[in-house]
Parts: C-alpha cells; sequence; structure tokens
C-alpha cells in the first residue's frame, strides 16, 4: 500500500493505493466498491507572486489608450481558479467592489463558477473579454486597494 495526497476542489484528501502487479487482479466485488476517503487536514496556501497575463487585453471598446498598457503596479490580481472560458465580465474599471462581490462568471467542464473579489477595492485593469478562454492561475482582472 502506498500513501497519496490528494487535493479536489480546493479540499485535500489522504488515500491509500494498492499497486497492482500485472497477474494480479481486484475480485471483481472489491472493484466496483468505492475507495475510502479521510480528509487530511489542511495547510495554508504558500503565497503566490502575482503573475501578468500574457497577453493584455482591456475590456473598452478598441481605441482605449489603455489597450496593452503595462500591469505594473496595476493592484491586487484575481487569477483564473480554473481553466475555462469568460462567460461574462460584471464589473468595469473604475468601478468600487467589496471583498465577496461577484466579478465575472467564469465556465468550466459545464458549469458556471463565479469569481469574486478578494478584497474591497476599485477595479483596475480587466485583462479578459468575454469568450475568452483562461488557464489556471492567469490574471484577469485587478483590485487596487
Amino acid at each position: 500500500m502506498r500513501k497519496f495526497r490528494v487535493t479536489v476542489d480546493g479540499k485535500t484528501y489522504e488515500v491509500e493505493v494498492e499497486e497492482l502487479g500485472g497477474k494480479k487482479a481486484l475480485p471483481k466485488t472489491a472493484a466496483a466498491m468505492p475507495a475510502e476517503i479521510n480528509p487530511a487536514p489542511m495547510a495554508a496556501p504558500a503565497p503566490q507572486p502575482a503573475r501578468a497575463p500574457e497577453s493584455v487585453q482591456s475590456n473598452e471598446p478598441k481605441g482605449n489608450d489603455n489597450v496593452g498598457a503595462s500591469i505594473t503596479g496595476a493592484g491586487t490580481p484575481v487569477e483564473a481558479p480554473v481553466t475555462g472560458q469568460i462567460i461574462r465580465v460584471e464589473v468595469k474599471p473604475g468601478e468600487a467592489v467589496e471583498e465577496g462581490q461577484v466579478l465575472l462568471i467564469l465556465e468550466a467542464m459545464k458549469m458556471e463558477n463565479e469569481v469574486t473579489a478578494p478584497i474591497s477595492g476599485t477595479v483596475g485593469q480587466i485583462a479578459v473579454n468575454s469568450g475568452q478562454t483562461v488557464t489556471v492561475g492567469a490574471a484577469m482582472l485587478f483590485i487596487k486597494p
């Protein structure tokens, strides 16, 4: 038996797995039974440095001077929690937001996920548009405290 720590949807579980050789197999009754999962205590996540998006796009109409502008000092990044497609952006640059307020809707695996503000502040640069696909950890917008 080998022990592994697995994280699913932000919850960490400790599981034991039996390695089977080429000739050994589980009995059919055991293979059909779900494995028992015991949640392990979660450690606090390590702080991650802010990452800039590869290509910066504004949610503003074309012709806006800040499209492609540098994002240095743009505030706290709101990163994509999963890979998915932006369904809609609920805020605009300069808008005041409260911690927990819905900023945008991200579709992943046919589920709509609300991405909320991690802090209260003012929306700075928006680096995504509706219909755009983002990967885990991509900075989607910034909030200035």
